[in-house]
């Protein structure tokens, strides 16, 4: 059973290689990064809040996502966690923190957590180091961290404590520490709370005394949350996106922010989305509207290759379900991206299937292939659109 993982003996863990594949994608987001995202709302707010404040004075053309406040002050919509991770850097750098930074940082986080627990499960670390390259490489999870813009940094800070909260079901099984992760993951995308059943699943045994520890772990992010709208809004749900001006004359909103009409639109990109073909150099490019997850990670095929008999595989696919199914139900489906970002809010438990279908099997020859393959879309898609600009709709 998967949620009988526990530690391996210390001589078995392999810390050194982690911190080097840590290091070594940090770099490489680092030196693949077009540079200081302009779009550094939560770098702006962290400021604020150290100032005491939960609004911006500020208001540049270029962050158009913000809601007017009193005394020509502004109101930034996004959850408020990629900026609370944002304040020790900004203490110790200043407000010039380059945002990107701690994008960098999440990324190659993520990828370690992933090779990490893909290494207490599968006790390979050659399966490890193939989960952990195909995440921080051979996904968009490169293009995002390498960017960093606030878009993209609250889904990676998203995915960063999912992929935290899974290695603790998975190895000391701290359910208190769970909750804390699922809350903050929640704090980054709200409907990342749509995970809950899943990790109380895995604290099923003395689920009494585990529970109310999960709950008690997730209880301060969402009263956080409660009274950040309520400072602001004047409600406890999150209406800030709603007051926008002049949100709802764009054309994708014309049957509000959500609902069922607009899942087609985000299905088109997700499974049927392709690069952009031209006469002229360099003959094929990105596309800024999306590229099918198919396309940027053909190694998710193996997600499919997990034992659907398990419960625990099946809850992880009814995860990904519930999350898919409010964000292919938002007005926009992502764009500016590369490939599509919002499946970035249910990756976690995509690679986690994809651990789980090394259960009886080894690395073979199309792994490699796969990863390979992976690892190349995801330059090109860097290099395309963060060295030469090669990118359009």
């Amino acid at each position: 059973m998967a949620s009988k993982i526990i530690y391996h003996n210390r001589r078995l863990n392999y810390l050194p290689t982690f911190l080097l594949l840590f290091v070594g994608l940090f770099f490489i987001y680092l030196l693949t990064s077009a540079g200081n995202t302009p779009y550094d709302y939560f770098t702006r707010l962290a400021q604020s809040f150290l100032e005491g404040k939960y609004w911006i004075s500020d208001n540049p053309p270029w962050l158009n996502e913000l809601v007017p406040a009193s005394n020509g002050n502004y109101y930034i919509v996004y959850p408020a966690m990629p900026a609370i991770l944002s304040i020790p850097f900004v203490s110790i750098f200043g407000k010039s923190f380059p945002q990107q930074i701690l994008a960098h940082l999440l990324g190659a986080g993520i990828s370690v957590f992933l090779a990490r627990l893909s290494f207490l499960y599968i006790k390979d670390i050659k399966i490890a180091l193939w989960v952990g390259l195909l995440s921080g490489l051979g996904s968009i999870i490169w293009f995002l961290s390498s960017t960093g813009s606030s878009w993209y940094l609250g889904q990676l800070t998203a995915a960063f404590f999912l992929t935290a909260a899974l290695l603790e079901s998975f190895s000391k099984k701290r359910a208190l520490l769970v909750g804390i992760f699922l809350g903050a993951a929640y704090l980054s995308r709200l409907h990342t709370i749509l995970s809950l059943p899943f990790f109380l699943y895995i604290f099923r045994e003395n689920y009494k005394e585990n529970f109310t520890k999960i709950l008690f772990g997730v209880a301060p992010f969402i009263g956080f949350n409660f009274a950040y709208n309520f400072l602001r809004f004047g409600v406890i749900w999150d209406k800030g996106y709603l007051l926008i001006p002049g949100l709802f004359n764009e054309p994708w909103y014309q049957k509000g922010l959500f609902h069922p009409s607009y899942i087609p639109r985000h299905l088109k990109i997700i499974f049927a989305s392709f690069p952009i073909q031209t006469s002229k150099p360099p003959f094929i490019k990105p596309s800024w509207s999306g590229l099918a997850i198919w396309i940027t990670t053909p190694a998710f095929v193996y997600a499919f290759k997990a034992k659907f008999e398990k419960t625990i595989v099946k809850l992880a696919w009814l995860t990904i379900i519930l999350i898919a199914l409010v964000i292919f139900m938002h007005g926009t489906t992502g764009f500016i991206q590369f490939g599509y970002r919002f499946a970035v809010d249910f990756y976690p438990f995509l690679f986690l299937l994809i651990i789980f279908s090394f259960t009886k099997s080894k690395l073979k020859w199309h792994h490699f292939v796969l990863l390979l393959i992976s690892i190349i879309v995801n330059f090109w898609g860097v290099m395309s659109i963060n060295y030469f600009g090669w990118v359009s709709f």
